[in-house]
């Protein structure tokens, strides 16, 4: 059974930086197209970055301040954020998925696992 674990959220300041942690047992992160989603109160779950192959992808929300990487002996995958912005307040999720295709990449139906989230919080 695949299971994906996240950790590093937290409370910081606007402008900080947080590394958030995913770590995957069950399966091997080199198969999956492995995700990062987020989800603000009230509001749809949105895509953040993805591996999909040797390529990463990011919404615009995330676009140079944002990192995404995985560490296969680890068996894990990180997201770098930095300059974080209030609006980046959210529970993100790490998803993981068979042959997406690129459109399908912010779909969250196409995602086979997921995990159960760590709070981020951007505040003053």
């Amino acid at each position: 059974q695949v299971q994906l674990v996240e950790s590093g959220g937290g409370w910081v300041h606007p402008g900080e930086s947080l590394r958030l942690s995913c770590v995957v047992s069950g399966g091997t992160v080199g198969t999956y197209v492995m995700a990062w989603f987020r989800q603000a109160p009230g509001k749809e779950r949105e895509f953040v970055a993805c591996f999909r192959g040797g390529n990463t992808h990011y919404a615009d929300s995330g676009k140079g301040r944002f990192r995404i990487s995985r560490d296969n002996a680890k068996n894990a995958v990180y997201l770098q954020m930095n300059s974080l912005k209030s609006e980046d307040t959210a529970v993100y999720f790490c998803a993981a998925g068979y042959n997406l295709r690129q459109p399908e990449l912010r779909d969250t139906g196409r995602y086979n696992y997921w995990g159960q989230g760590t709070q981020v919080t951007v505040s003053s």
